[in-house]
């Protein structure tokens, strides 16, 4: 958990969190890292935590928050790419926080890219750069020249 407490720190990506305007775009975003967290059956201590340090910054409530594991609310579509592109790095640590990494997340994450419109080819880059390393955390300013890469 100690990564994610120094990815919060350093998250260049998240500084500007008007990216994502509107509560419902917020809640949203969260419902489906949720979604996500739980593919497998289960919801591990670490992947609660990393998902309160995004409520965090999303600033939703704790309140709101422990309650989004008690609702289905209806998915909205998140319009910017960047923002996109930043939930799917989200994902992917919330994917990598437990310690195990399941199939059926890896199976999911790679349609919910697609589903995102992110290219492929990027995403499986950066979900390769995060299963080489010690550490899943990608430095923000390679996170950005991959995002770069998107429009190529």
């Amino acid at each position: 958990m100690r990564d994610f407490v120094l990815w919060k720190k350093n998250n260049i990506l998240a500084k500007n969190n008007n990216l994502i305007p509107t509560y419902e775009e917020k809640i949203s975003l969260l419902l489906e890292m949720i979604s996500f967290a739980t593919i497998d059956g289960n919801l591990h201590k670490k992947e609660y935590a990393f998902l309160g340090i995004v409520a965090t910054e999303l600033n939703i409530s704790k309140v709101v928050f422990n309650d989004l594991f008690h609702q289905e609310l209806p998915h909205l579509v998140i319009k910017s790419e960047f923002e996109r592109f930043h939930q799917f790095y989200r994902l992917a640590l919330l994917m990598h926080c437990d310690g195990v990494l399941h199939p059926k997340e890896e199976v999911a994450i790679l349609q919910i890219s697609v589903d995102m419109g992110l290219n492929p080819m990027v995403t499986n880059r950066v979900l390769k750069m995060m299963k080489m390393k010690p550490s899943p955390i990608i430095e923000a300013n390679i996170l950005l020249e991959i995002f770069k890469e998107q429009h190529n």
